[in-house]
């Protein structure tokens, strides 16, 4: 999902995206570590990247809040 289109998104279907991302890249690096076959290992490097731009624009909304 773009940046922009993760801005749109109210606080709270925000916190459950992160939440679903979470679960999900934990449920790929379990698979990983238990050497069963992992369909996509670069999805694992793509949540990381998806989760971090998304806790960077609920950093970025606070800063806007506290302002």
């Amino acid at each position: 999902m773009k940046a922009s289109e993760l801005r749109e998104l109210g606080a709270d279907e925000l916190a459950a995206k992160i939440r679903e991302a979470r679960k999900e890249l934990a449920d790929l690096k379990l698979k990983l570590a238990s050497k069963s076959d992992v369909e996509k290992p670069a999805r694992i490097r793509g949540l990381r990247r998806e989760i971090a731009r998304m806790l960077t624009i609920v950093g970025e909304k606070q800063k806007k809040e506290a302002k």
